[in-house]
């Protein structure tokens, strides 16, 4: 009996020897992840239903977007802002009693708007830049536009270092900056190269040629071919940039927007009757030019690209890289200098102020 046991043992060795050389075919780790759709389910799950739920909570709790209009007095920098959102939403348009006054210095100020449509709410900000360009000597007049691009990063970067953090953080960073170029027909400016060169490393520049209709269709098109061609030799990176692309789609509708780069646009906020509709337009002695119409000029292209097709992405290329870039550089400053952060520094290095000793 004893032998006959065994015997039995080693042939359950033997057995499970095989099975471990031998083991049941069975998917790889490529093969995990498989692809069951709406036709292979047995009945429905209701995932789909996710966007309605994203779609309810947005909508409750609304979102935020922040744009910057920087450009020398008198390009029509409140106009256009005003033309975009169809609503006075501009500094000058909310100021009583405004008077323009050419600043000796670049001040930033700020305004904002709870815009809601069809439900949805957006708090917008405009942050103007009153001064900038103004001056016979505008040396390191980009400065001030740093900096406050810097501290936007820094508060929202404090905030996420809180022990107790907010459920949500009050985004104040800079989605876009709308740079706008004067209507020369000559090529860019060294102020205009130093400026975007050095803010489309921190956000992301979307540039405009200003009061377009005074230029004719063909000072138009060479002068928008200059403006590229200055900005390839300078190597300035504007939104959207091609190494963002995400696939082959956004590729495609992408380049047909750099195509485009810089937009020609003419900005308006009062109607006029053509045709028997009412239409946003300037109005001149030969006719009115019109606003939306794309065979006038490329407003409802630089609309299309802020506010129905890329507003997100903004913020997404802002929170994603220009603001993770920001985060890794601090939090590798702080941790040579020891466990807190170090004082936020400018380009040149020198110390900046703090919050409450800056006054931009």
């Amino acid at each position: 009996m004893e032998e006959e046991m065994e015997v039995m043992e080693e042939r359950e060795v033997e057995e499970r020897v095989v099975e471990i050389e031998h083991p049941l075919p069975c998917l790889s780790e490529s093969d995990t992840q498989g692809i069951i759709k709406g036709r292979d389910l047995f009945g429905y799950v209701g995932i789909e239903a996710v966007l309605d739920q994203m779609r309810r909570k947005t909508m409750k709790a609304g979102f935020e977007f922040n744009v910057m209009v920087v450009g020398q007095s008198g390009l029509g920098k409140s106009t256009l802002v005003n033309t975009l959102f169809k609503s006075k939403v501009s500094r000058k348009s909310c100021t009583p009693n405004y008077e323009e006054k050419i600043s000796k210095t670049v001040h930033l100020q700020s305004v904002s708007h709870v815009i809601e449509e069809k439900g949805v709410k957006m708090k917008l900000t405009v942050i103007d830049t009153p001064g900038f360009g103004d001056q016979i000597n505008n040396e390191n007049c980009w400065e001030p536009i740093v900096k406050y691009v810097n501290e936007q990063y820094e508060k929202y970067l404090k905030e996420e270092l809180n022990v107790n953090r907010k459920r949500r953080i009050p985004d104040t960073r800079v989605h876009c900056c709308v740079y706008f170029l004067p209507a020369t027909g000559h090529w860019l400016r060294p102020i205009d190269v130093e400026f975007m060169r050095r803010l489309g490393k921190i956000v992301s520049i979307v540039p405009v040629i200003a009061k377009a209709d005074t230029l004719t269709l063909e000072e138009r098109l060479e002068f928008k071919q200059r403006i590229r061609q200055d900005l390839q030799a300078n190597g300035i990176r504007v939104y959207p940039q091609k190494e963002y692309d995400e696939d082959a789609e956004d590729r495609i509708l992408n380049d047909k927007i750099r195509e485009n780069i810089p937009f020609a646009v003419v900005g308006t906020d009062k109607e006029h009757q053509v045709n028997g509709n009412k239409v946003l337009g300037r109005k001149t002695k030969w006719g009115i030019i019109e606003v939306e119409n794309v065979a006038h000029c490329e407003f409802a292209h630089l609309r299309d690209l802020l506010i129905r097709s890329h507003l997100q992405d903004l913020k997404d290329v802002t929170h994603n890289i220009h603001y993770e870039a920001y985060r890794v550089k601090r939090l590798n400053e702080s941790n040579a200098n020891g466990l807190a952060l170090s004082p936020l520094t400018l380009e040149n290095g020198t110390l900046e102020k703090s919050d409450a000793e800056s006054h931009l």
